[in-house]
C-alpha cells in the first residue's frame, strides 16, 4: 500500500530530515551572528566568520558524502549536466549564506533577517519551480489555497520584521561618575 510518500511501504523519514534541516538553518543566522560578533573584528569579522562557514563546509559537505559514496560503492563518474547544475547550486547556496552576513553588517538584526529569508525564499521556490514545471492545466489550475500560502508566507514574514519583541536589558544602568566641576581640586 502506498504511503504518503508515494513509495510502497516506504516511510516518512524524509520528513525527519526535513524538520532537522529546519532546525539547522533555523540556528545558522543565530550561531552564524554569534560567530561574527565573537572575531571581535567589526570591519572583517564577518568575513572571518564566513571562512569558518567554508571548512565547516569542507568537513561536512565534501567528506560526509565522499563518505557516504565509498560505503555505497558509488562510481566516481559524474555527467556534465549533474554536476554543473550542482556547482550551481552550491554557488547560489554559498551566495546567499554570504549575503545573511553583509545584510547582518548592514546592521540587519538576526532574527528578522533570517525570517524574511525563510519566509521569502519557500516563495521564490515555488514561483522559480512553476515557472519551470507548469501545472497540469497551467496556472488557471493553481488553487486558490497556493496563492494564500504564498500571501502568508510573505505577511508573516513582514510582521516578524514589523513587530519583533524588543531584547531584554542586560541589567540595570552602571552608575555614572559625576563629572568633575571647573575650580575642583587639583585645578
Amino acid at each position: 500500500m502506498p504511503t504518503s510518500n508515494g513509495a510502497a511501504g516506504g516511510s516518512n523519514l524524509w520528513l525527519i530530515f526535513a524538520l532537522m534541516t529546519v532546525a539547522s538553518w533555523g540556528l545558522y543566522g543565530i550561531f552564524l551572528h554569534m560567530g561574527q560578533m565573537g572575531m571581535k573584528d567589526p570591519v572583517n569579522g564577518r568575513y572571518k566568520a564566513f571562512l569558518m562557514v567554508g571548512v565547516a563546509y569542507v568537513l561536512v559537505a565534501v567528506l560526509a558524502p565522499a563518505a557516504m559514496m565509498i560505503i555505497n560503492g558509488s562510481d566516481w563518474k559524474m555527467p556534465f549536466d549533474g554536476w554543473t547544475r550542482s556547482l550551481i547550486a552550491g554557488g547560489v547556496g554559498a551566495i546567499g549564506a554570504f549575503c545573511v552576513l553583509l545584510a547582518f553588517g548592514a546592521k540587519g538584526q538576526p532574527a528578522v533577517v533570517m525570517s524574511i529569508i525563510f519566509a521569502g525564499a519557500p516563495v521564490v521556490n515555488a514561483v522559480v519551480g512553476l515557472t519551470l514545471h507548469p501545472p497540469k492545466g497551467g496556472f488557471s489550475g493553481i488553487s486558490w489555497q497556493f496563492y494564500a500560502g504564498i500571501l502568508l508566507a510573505a505577511c508573516g514574514g513582514m510582521l516578524v520584521m514589523l513587530y519583533k519583541p524588543a531584547p531584554a536589558s542586560a541589567g540595570p544602568p552602571s552608575p555614572v561618575e559625576p563629572a568633575s566641576s571647573p575650580g575642583a581640586a587639583g585645578d
